[in-house]
């Protein structure tokens, strides 16, 4: 975990995932007599017992691949060091994923919840200036809180971000996001910063905004924004993608726009656009009607 943390890179999220993985699977061991501490004596059988057990528990398929992955990783780092010579889980293969789409907003939403409030307390400044960014850069949550006041060149219009792997990547700021930011931070001392406090949003406390508080937060504005799905900020970065593709942005562009290291993950926004294109036929050609008609026919 270690070598995951300091070494790699990983968020506190992930390694506590991994870290959970790994004693499900000692516990898995355990209960069928098999010493977690002598890795060099487990043998694939074990590996796909614990995922045939997992998958009797009724796991997500997606949850099953993480599990995998993990064990793949904690085995590859004891053949690295010369402690086991061999993978288990070589030659398991990751179960078969269930096609999910991510959940977006539609324009009118998404601009209806960046402009719900303007109150000029700070709290509602705070509250503004985050969904704002979440939504104008496409900012992972972790992202956005874990930003510090010498991250943001309001004057560049300019943010530097920490994504996964610690990654360092330069986010374009919209204009919009630019003046509430810098509204912002004209109130940001009315939240009594700790001593040294350098993070950029803060939360009631005087100390960095943290994931939770900042979840609640867009929920909040969602719904005196009067939309009635849940909405995670998650779906704001979502729907950033989403719609800079719908409006003729290449591909490699959001890729890097969003920080992600597989092209195929920025894929995922295409089948919106596709969808939207096919709705649009269906309404406007002179066939599609027909067409319908003979197939109820």
């Amino acid at each position: 975990m270690a070598h995951l943390g300091v070494e790699r890179g990983y968020s506190e999220a992930t390694l506590r995932a991994y870290g959970q993985d790994l004693l499900q699977f000692e516990t898995h061991l355990l209960d069928r007599r098999k010493n977690p501490n002598k890795p060099g004596t487990h043998s694939r059988d074990d590996v796909r017992g614990y995922l045939a057990e997992l998958h009797r528990r009724g796991v997500k398929r997606s949850s099953v691949a993480r599990k995998l992955a993990s064990l793949r990783g904690y085995y590859r780092f004891l053949i690295r060091r010369d402690i086991v010579k061999a993978n288990p889980c070589a030659g398991v293969s990751n179960p078969r994923q269930d096609v999910r789409h991510p959940k977006v907003l539609n324009v009118d939403q998404a601009l209806g919840l960046v402009d719900v409030s303007h109150e000029p307390d700070p709290r509602a400044l705070r509250d503004m200036a985050l969904v704002e960014l979440l939504y104008g850069s496409g900012l992972r949550i972790s992202e956005a809180v874990g930003l510090d006041l010498n991250d943001v060149d309001l004057g560049q219009g300019l943010a530097r971000v920490v994504g996964k792997g610690r990654k360092q990547r330069l986010a374009p700021l919209t204009k919009a996001s630019v003046e509430r930011l810098r509204r912002y931070l004209l109130h940001r001392g009315a939240f009594s910063p700790i001593v040294q406090e350098q993070a950029f949003f803060l939360g009631l406390r005087g100390a960095r905004l943290n994931r939770r508080e900042a979840n609640r937060i867009v929920a909040k504005l969602a719904a005196q924004a009067g939309i009635a799905q849940r909405i995670s900020p998650h779906m704001l970065r979502h729907s950033f993608g989403t719609h800079m593709l719908q409006s003729g942005a290449d591909l490699r562009s959001v890729q890097e726009l969003l920080g992600h290291a597989r092209l195929s993950t920025t894929q995922r926004y295409t089948h919106l656009d596709l969808a939207r294109i096919v709705q649009v036929y269906d309404q406007s050609h002179p066939l599609a009607g027909k067409r319908d008609k003979q197939d109820r026919s």
